[in-house]
């Protein structure tokens, strides 16, 4: 009985792929029509390209009255200004407290004589160093002017943009004891 029963099943799939595969090759015909009949259509016009505009070439004359010409490099007196001005000692031994951006380093505090003080300022590893003018903080060159109590007042040389340099006054406050 088991075995009729299997072959009854097998029979019965089959039919039903036989089936199925009649009904997709009816459907052919029909599907090939509608492809004839789209193709048949007629399509949308085309628009025209667009024209192309011509423009007039102009000879650039303003050398042969004196003026530099614009696509060349800068002249003698921008170099001449981006050589002058301040200029970083590069054969300058780098002090320990170079190596850290200036916002990373804080005042804690100052010691020594109102004429002659020494600021703590504190780097960002936690180590705290003393500071007087003269001395040099920060990754832009910035060299201590003034020592104050409550302050540190620097010079910073940054460049400005055309292969020189410039002074920058900036300050470094007494840290607050107490953060909150």
């Amino acid at each position: 009985m088991r075995v009729r029963l299997e072959t009854i099943a097998r029979a019965a799939f089959l039919a039903g792929i036989g089936l199925t595969l009649a009904a997709c090759d009816s459907g052919r015909g029909s599907v090939e029509d509608w492809v004839a009949q789209e193709k048949a259509k007629k399509g949308a016009p085309l628009q025209p390209p667009p024209v192309i505009k011509t423009f007039e070439t102009v000879e650039y004359t303003a050398q042969r009255r004196g003026l530099r010409d614009p696509f060349e490099g800068g002249t003698n007196e921008e170099e001449v200004a981006a050589t002058s001005g301040p200029r970083p000692d590069e054969n300058r031994p780098k002090e320990p407290l170079e190596a850290f951006a200036l916002d990373g380093l804080r005042m804690v505090g100052t010691l020594g004589a109102p004429t002659s003080p020494e600021a703590l300022v504190k780097d960002p590893e936690g180590v705290i160093h003393r500071v007087r003018a003269g001395a040099y903080l920060g990754q832009n060159y910035g060299r201590v002017t003034a020592v104050a109590e409550d302050h540190i007042e620097l010079v910073e040389l940054v460049p400005n943009g055309t292969g020189g340099w410039m002074e920058r006054q900036t300050t470094i406050a007494l840290a607050d004891a107490n953060p909150k």
